[in-house]
């Protein structure tokens, strides 16, 4: 994290609405999401990360499943939890931001005991996570019309 931004856990209706401004932006008009599967019921109950510029202005958001919304996408284990929604404004590409707010999941995992955060990556991304410790396993499949590979991280 630089002094140009900082990252944090996303608290109230505002930081809220900047998480998924952010996810509106990167995945459903930039990448073509239908917005109907970019936003769902785990909204409610993850915990989001969201980056902001030194004037407020929002770069980046992830989420974090866990306990039971995690297990669906972990092999049933709930001490593993699941990172997703990592988005980061295509002007804050390259600054260290989604490594930044990859590293402020892993340390909400932490906080809530996880002994591991397992994530879908979309394959162009597969060297960016693999730069920050995870591991790819089993094959490649479809997600909203784009290749992913899973991957964890032991914490």
């Amino acid at each position: 994290m630089s002094a140009a931004h900082a990252v944090r856990e996303a608290l109230g209706d505002e930081d809220r609405e900047a998480c998924f401004a952010v996810r509106r932006e990167v995945f459903v008009e930039e990448q073509g999401v239908p917005r109907e599967l970019e936003y769902d019921t785990y909204d409610e109950t993850a915990v989001h990360v969201l980056a902001v510029r030194a004037d407020g202005v929002p770069l980046g958001t992830g989420r974090l499943l866990h306990g039971a919304d995690a297990t669906g996408r972990t092999g049933a284990d709930a001490s593993v939890g699941f990172l997703g929604r990592l988005a980061v404004t295509k002007a804050a590409r390259g600054l260290g931001v989604g490594a930044a707010l990859v590293r402020a999941v892993e340390d909400v995992a932490r906080e809530r005991g996880l002994s591991a955060v397992d994530l879908h990556a979309q394959t162009h991304a597969l060297g960016f996570y693999e730069r920050l410790g995870y591991v790819a396993y089993g094959p490649e499949f479809p997600d909203a019309g784009m290749p992913h590979r899973a991957m964890r991280k032991a914490l």
